[in-house]
């Protein structure tokens, strides 16, 4: 366990910003996609945002044009960028990697927009 470090979630207020990290422990090797998934209480967890190692993205239109993941190979780290954060963005955001063996998931870490 704790191959996948997520940081960056806390209490925002709506219209903030909060920039998440994923540190995919140096023993997960051939990695395709990294990506964001979300849960809010009472839903199911839900595409944020991937990117694969050719550096195309992909948004839910929910997200699209706020939200802005990127990562950095040789950190073996994602990054999700929120931008104009509203309520509805509330809930717990988690990190996904992908290799050519198998996905590995974060334990998540919570996003919380309210005033």
């Amino acid at each position: 366990q704790g191959q996948l470090v997520e940081s960056g979630g806390g209490l925002v207020q709506p219209g903030g910003s909060l920039r998440l990290s994923c540190a995919a422990s140096r023993i997960i090797i051939n990695i395709r996609t990294m990506g964001w998934y979300r849960q809010a209480p009472g839903k199911q967890r839900e595409l944020v945002a991937t990117i694969t190692s050719g550096g195309s993205t992909n948004y839910p239109d929910s997200v699209k044009g706020r939200f802005t993941i990127s990562r950095d190979n040789g950190k073996n780290t994602v990054y999700l960028q929120m931008n104009s954060l509203k309520r509805e963005d509330t809930a717990v955001y988690y990190c996904n990697v992908v290799t050519n063996l198998r996905s590995y998931w974060g334990q998540g870490t919570q996003v919380t927009v309210s005033s």
